[in-house]
C-alpha cells in the first residue's frame, strides 16, 4: 500500500504529516495529534485568531485536495499513512482552549485526550462519516466530526470548572 506512495508529490507529503504517516513502527494518528500542538500554540501565541481561523479554513480545503489525491495513488480510502486530518482535528478542538501561558497546559492536555478518544472510538456520526462518506471529504469530515464533539465537552467543563 505504501510502495505506491510518491512523497515527492506534494500532496502526498502534506497529507502524510511531512512523512510521518509513512513509519510504521509509531502510531501516527496520536503523534500527528501531539505535533498538532506546538504548531497551535505558536500560530495562537503570536498571531490573531482571526489568521488562526483563515489558517483552519485554508488547511481544511488543502487537506481535502491532498488527501483525496493521496488516496487515489495508495489505492485505499483513509489508510493510517494520512495524518493530516489529525493535524486538522486537533487545531479544531485547540481553537476553544486558552494558549498555555505559565505551564498551564490542562485544557490542552483534556482537548488531545478528548479528541483522541474521539477519533478512535468513533461514536455515532463519526462512524456514519467513516464509513460512507468517501474520498478527501471524508477523510477530513470525521475528524472534524470528533473535534465538533470534543469542543462541546470542554466548553461544558469550562462552563462548570473554570
Amino acid at each position: 500500500m505504501i510502495n505506491n506512495l510518491k512523497l515527492s508529490k506534494i500532496w502526498c507529503l502534506f497529507a502524510t504529516g511531512f512523512g510521518l504517516g509513512t513509519i510504521s513502527c509509531l502510531p501516527v494518528g496520536t503523534v500527528a495529534s501531539l505535533l498538532a500542538i506546538p504548531i497551535w500554540w505558536i500560530l495562537m501565541y503570536l498571531f490573531p485568531f482571526q489568521f488562526y481561523f483563515l489558517f483552519l479554513i485554508i488547511g481544511i480545503g488543502l487537506g481535502i485536495y491532498f488527501c483525496d489525491h493521496t488516496t487515489k495513488i495508495i489505492g485505499i480510502h483513509d489508510p493510517q499513512s494520512i495524518v493530516w486530518d489529525e493535524f486538522i482535528g486537533m487545531w479544531i478542538t485547540l481553537s476553544v482552549v486558552p494558549v498555555p501561558i505559565h505551564n498551564n497546559w490542562l485544557w490542552t492536555i483534556i482537548a488531545f485526550l478528548l479528541f483522541r478518544i474521539f477519533d478512535i472510538v468513533k461514536p455515532w456520526p463519526i462512524s456514519w462519516c467513516d464509513r460512507e462518506i468517501k474520498g478527501g471529504f471524508g477523510i477530513i469530515i470525521d475528524d472534524i466530526l470528533a473535534s465538533i464533539l470534543s469542543i462541546c465537552i470542554i466548553l461544558l467543563l469550562m462552563h462548570l470548572f473554570y
